[in-house]
């Protein structure tokens, strides 16, 4: 199934590669039998459908849209009622701006497989994004109450984003603890809790994760620094702050979080 890895801290930065796509890598190719395909495809039409998902997937992971939109064409010609197409176009409209036709594609997808988790995680995303909050929180909640949902800390993850970006701060702190406990230590469930913290003025809890993500190696960034110093700055450790914000400067002079932090703006 494909599925969207839509992970995102608050302000909606992406943390390192656990952003990308979870996609098949399938090679394309152009030379094509009597029916239409290729003579790498399967003469099976499920099968077939199943291969030009995953080139329709790779097409939208490199921002070719509209192949991909064509690849999910003659993969719903070879099977009609296959739902990871339908998944997919949602994403890829979504992804365009077209809302209407995200919608329908989502809602044909889950009439065909009500009990995919991945269509319900990505339907719900799609819906946090439109500002359609307790809508999307329904689907979440089915997503992870489904005992054979294979990845339950992607979807707490943004379940527990989606309800900070609607303000209900102690209900994502909520869902955030959980998926922290399912998988100790993941950098961007740390992130994001610790905003959530943040916000809600429990600054010695957000400087914990905090500090765990920097001193991890390879978890730190731009984004983990400033909300480090931001967390020491509320705590009056002005010398912390000052630790991290040079880190900050040093190591991603370019970034927003660096000119923040040279205008002073810790409350902002």
């Amino acid at each position: 199934m494909i599925t969207h890895n839509s992970l995102l801290p608050l302000k909606g930065v992406v943390l390192g590669a656990l952003a990308a796509m979870l996609l098949a890598s399938v090679g394309c190719t152009t030379t094509t039998t009597g029916d239409g395909r290729s003579p790498q495809e399967p003469a099976d039409p499920g099968r077939r459908a199943q291969a030009r998902v995953e080139l329709a997937s790779n097409y939208f992971a490199r921002g070719q849209n509209e192949v991909a939109l064509e690849e999910v064409k003659l993969a719903l010609d070879a099977n009609p009622n296959f739902a990871a197409a339908y998944n997919l176009r949602g994403l890829i409209y979504g992804s365009s701006g077209e809302t209407q036709l995200a919608e329908q594609n989502f809602r044909r997808a889950l009439e065909l497989d009500p009990r995919d988790g991945g269509i319900l995680h990505n339907y719900g995303w799609f819906l946090c994004q439109q500002g359609r909050y307790d809508q999307a929180q329904a689907q979440y909640d089915a997503a992870v109450s489904l005992p054979t949902y294979r990845d339950p800390i992607r979807t707490l993850l943004a379940q527990g984003v989606c309800h900070a970006r609607s303000q209900k701060y102690a209900q994502a702190e909520a869902v955030l603890m959980r998926a922290n406990e399912m998988d100790v230590g993941n950098p961007v469930v740390g992130y994001n809790l610790a905003d959530v913290l943040y916000r809600r003025g429990d600054y010695e809890r957000a400087r914990f994760f905090m500090r765990r993500i920097n001193q991890t190696e390879g978890a730190s960034n731009a984004q983990t620094l400033w909300l480090a110093a931001r967390v020491e700055n509320r705590l009056g450790n002005r010398t912390g702050a000052t630790a991290f914000g040079s880190q900050l400067r040093a190591r991603f002079p370019q970034s927003n979080e660096a000119k923040d932090y040279e205008k002073g703006r810790f409350d902002e």
